[in-house]
């Protein structure tokens, strides 16, 4: 009788931290989700408080659109910048920060770490200031090596301009998976290293067959984060930086295009159906990568 009462107050004790998460967890994820899901059959303009049930057509619409495949070409254009340059220099940054036990490593990491606590809008003001024709640094900078001031209209080239997000998005996320990939690598042993050193393996041989084992679940989390985040995240940039898909919808990622055809050409059940678009896309994304990304979990003895 005593070991079901301890139960039962444990059970009660677990249960009262994850029935309020749960809930909150329907209300604001499951119930919107739900919500979408129905008004994507509708024709609805997201003011009026009549809509018309017209099935399927908002989503045979969406796959006759061509803007739809742009943007679904830049999402995943982003995703892979993002996940090979973040990947890269947070993972370089961090072995350089550990393993070469540089003097300054606390203050280059709070330099590298800024970015991530500065909102996007002021990200995206930043770049485009740096972007900025007539006043950019990018610009001035290019004309001290130049006979001519450089007047590039970095965000004017419709095949180009989802080429320059890249930098201001690379940027914004170094430093978080870089503290990622430190607190991963400091809790390998140094005996592994010694070790290593004794057999005669350099730098690279130590980076390749002790670091990158021991930190590949970081790894993994990291780059499944990064998908995820930049397939329903992508929208604050473009917006900014290009005033939503600028030019000629070139850059147009799902998040834009939905918030341009739900709420500024009030054609919500259109938006909705682009929403539900996304949420395919991220959930058959997300298990085509942990399928990729599976390997066997090597753990220190």
């Amino acid at each position: 009788m005593k070991t079901s009462a301890k139960m039962w107050k444990r059970n009660l004790f677990i249960a009262s931290f994850i029935i309020p998460t749960f809930l909150f967890f329907c209300v604001f994820t499951v119930y919107p989700v739900i919500q979408a899901l129905q008004k994507s059959f509708y024709d609805w303009s997201g003011m009026s408080e009549n809509s018309e049930f017209i099935g399927f057509d908002n989503f045979i619409e969406m796959f006759k659109d061509p803007i739809i495949l742009t943007a679904i070409g830049n999402d995943y254009f982003l995703v892979v910048g993002k996940v090979i340059g973040i990947m890269m220099l947070a993972t370089f940054f961090a072995v350089a920060l550990t393993r070469f036990k540089l003097r300054s490593s606390g203050f280059f990491r709070a330099i590298f770490f800024i970015p991530n606590v500065i909102s996007v809008v002021v990200i995206g003001v930043l770049w485009n200031f740096i972007y900025n024709p007539q006043i950019g640094f990018l610009n001035a900078f290019l004309s001290l090596f130049t006979k001519e001031k450089v007047d590039i209209a970095w965000l004017g080239f419709p095949k180009h301009t989802i080429w320059m997000l890249l930098p201001p998005t690379i940027w914004a996320g170094i430093g978080f998976y870089m503290i990622l990939m430190i607190a991963a690598i400091v809790n390998i042993p140094a005996s592994y290293y010694e070790a290593a050193n004794i057999d005669g393996a350099g730098q690279w041989g130590q980076f390749r067959h002790i670091t990158m084992p021991l930190i590949w679940e970081q790894i993994k989390v990291s780059i499944i984060n990064i998908v995820i985040t930049t397939l329903n995240g992508s929208f604050v940039i473009v917006q900014l930086m290009t005033n939503g898909g600028q030019p000629d919808n070139t850059t147009h990622v799902m998040g834009s295009y939905l918030y341009r055809m739900a709420f500024q050409q009030y054609h919500f059940g259109y938006g909705a159906a682009i929403g539900v678009m996304i949420l395919v896309i991220s959930m058959i994304t997300t298990l085509i990568l942990q399928r990729i990304l599976r390997q066997e979990t090597i753990e220190m003895s």
